[in-house]
Formats: structure tokens, C-alpha cells, sequence
């Protein structure tokens, strides 16, 4: 089973021009991926958009809407028996969708997730919720734009390169890096899907964006079950993934 994330910034839309949404599908297709993470979905909680894109990708859609940022979606390939879907009930800055999809080896549990970008208490918060909403289930996938750093890597010159209002998104209050968003995820017991070899950072593509300076944003944490049937890890760069998004897709194959 091929899972894919994919923050495809705005909902493809620059303005009045839909052509980098056409980029978008056209990277994702070639990707071919049974279960699809997709967020920044401006516009796509209208019914027809969402069906739309659905139907260009042979896909259905589940939408999570967001109360103040953009909505999140989960796409599944048709074919793969959908159990379950909807939003994660917690408040969010954006969105968290839960679909759970049948598997040989038992349900499989998608959230496709968009932590808080600017506040990094809020987007901690917010990570703990995604642990809950997974808790107990042995094949479950969090995955998503989680917009902070992980506790494992030193980021101190990443983050001095960024402008001051940009650097603030990954302080605490003592001026320290925080990584606690991503720390909440391991420390729940769940698993970093990145195999510790490859291209790591997801953000930004050379569509740019002046709030990155060569990070991972961009997660796939699995449970230790889900972990063990992980068969390969890729950020999707190059072509027209360059610049159909400011983000990388990133992708995961799993023996299911």
C-alpha cells in the first residue's frame, strides 16, 4: 500500500490561477498513491471542488473543514473499502481528518493533519490530540504538515536563518528551539517513518517561501506494527514538484 503527504499550499491556487493545482494532480498521479494526505485545501470543503479533484485522481474524498485556517483532506484509491472518516474532534488551527480503511492485516488508520504554525504551545497541544485520536489501534498512520522541528537534530542554524517573525514559529518562550510537537508524537509510542538515510528536509521547493530555510516539516509517524511493514521512504523532489507546491510530497510503501 502506497501512502502519500502532501501540503499543496493554498489548494493550488495562486489568485485566479488554477494551472499549479493541474501541477498538483499531475504529481500526485504519477505518484499513484492508495491513500493520500492532502492540506492546505482552500476551497475544497465546497462538495463539487473536493469531488472534482476526487474524480481526476479515480480517488473519493473525506474533508475535514477548519473553523480559522484551511481544511485537510484524506483520499482513498477506489477499490480500498473505507470503514470509517471524519474530522478528529478537537479544535485545531487547522484540521485533522481521520479515515480508517480496510487492509489484509485489519484497518488501517489515516489522520491527515495540519498543526498550528505560528504558536508552538498550541501546535504541542495539538500534537497530543493526534496521539489520542490513534491510541489503542495497532496499524495506525499520523501524517501531515506538523509545521515544527524534531527533538533529535540540531537546528540552531536552520532556524537563525530565518527572519526574526518567522524564527518566533520554532522559539519557547526562553529563546530555546522547540521541538515539543514532534517530541509529543515519539513520546505517545509512535514511530518516525523517516528510515534516517536520504533526503530528509521537505520544505521549501524552488517555489520558495521565506518562513523555511531547509527543514522537515513534513511527517509520517506510524505505530510500531504499522513501523515494522514500512518497505520504503521518499520526498518526492525534482520535475514539477519543484514547483507545484512551497512543500515536497513525501511517500511511503508499506507491505499491506
Amino acid at each position: 500500500m502506497r501512502i502519500v503527504t502532501y501540503n499543496i499550499k493554498t489548494g493550488g491556487y495562486d489568485g485566479s490561477d488554477s494551472t499549479r493545482l493541474d501541477a498538483v494532480l499531475r504529481v500526485v498521479a504519477g505518484l499513484a498513491p492508495d491513500v493520500l494526505a492532502l492540506q492546505e485545501l482552500r476551497g475544497f470543503d465546497r462538495p463539487r471542488v473536493a469531488g472534482r479533484i476526487a474524480a481526476a485522481l479515480g480517488m473519493r474524498a473525506f474533508i475535514a473543514r477548519s473553523w480559522f485556517g484551511q481544511p485537510v483532506g484524506v483520499f482513498v484509491r477506489a477499490g480500498i473499502p473505507v470503514l470509517t472518516s471524519g474530522a478528529v474532534p478537537q479544535p485545531f488551527h487547522h484540521a485533522a481528518c481521520r479515515v480508517e480503511v480496510g487492509t489484509d492485516h485489519g484497518p488501517l488508520t489515516v489522520v491527515s493533519a495540519h498543526l498550528n504554525p505560528h504558536w508552538p504551545g498550541r501546535r504541542r497541544r495539538e500534537a497530543g490530540r493526534l496521539a489520542r485520536a490513534v491510541r489503542g489501534r495497532s496499524l495506525a498512520l499520523v501524517c501531515g504538515d506538523l509545521n515544527g522541528l524534531d527533538p533529535w537534530t540540531d537546528h540552531t542554524d536552520r532556524v537563525r536563518r530565518l527572519a526574526a517573525a518567522h524564527r518566533v514559529r520554532h522559539l519557547r518562550w526562553n529563546g530555546s528551539i522547540d521541538t515539543r510537537a514532534v517530541a509529543t508524537l515519539d513520546r505517545a509510542g509512535l514511530v518516525d517513518l523517516f528510515p534516517g538515510t536520504g533526503r530528509v528536509e521537505t520544505v521549501p521547493t524552488s517555489l520558495g517561501g521565506e518562513e523555511f530555510s531547509g527543514m522537515r516539516l513534513d511527517y509520517l509517524f506510524g505505530t510500531p506494527a504499522l513501523a515494522a511493514r514500512l518497505r520504503s521512504y521518499r520526498v518526492v523532489e525534482g520535475g514539477e514538484a519543484e514547483k507545484a507546491s512551497d512543500h515536497y510530497p513525501v511517500l511511503v510503501d508499506l507491505d499491506l
